[in-house]
């Protein structure tokens, strides 16, 4: 695979999961009981061919 295959790839993967994310994120937000509360949030990419795990940590502000 070249680096212009590579690089298209990885970019629809990281798409998918910002829209999937942000859908799934908006519903539980939508569902939960209460407004204007921040939650912590953690995302966790693995491959677990190469042995690699990703963590990225935040805070989400909620709906008023």
């Amino acid at each position: 695979m070249d680096d212009e295959d590579f690089n298209m790839s990885m970019r629809k993967f990281l798409k998918k999961v910002g829209i999937t994310s942000q859908a799934a994120i908006e519903e539980a937000v939508r569902a939960a009981e209460g407004g204007g509360k921040t939650y912590n949030v953690r995302a966790v990419i693995t491959i677990e061919e190469l042995g690699m795990t990703h963590e990225v940590t935040g805070t989400i502000n909620g709906r008023d």
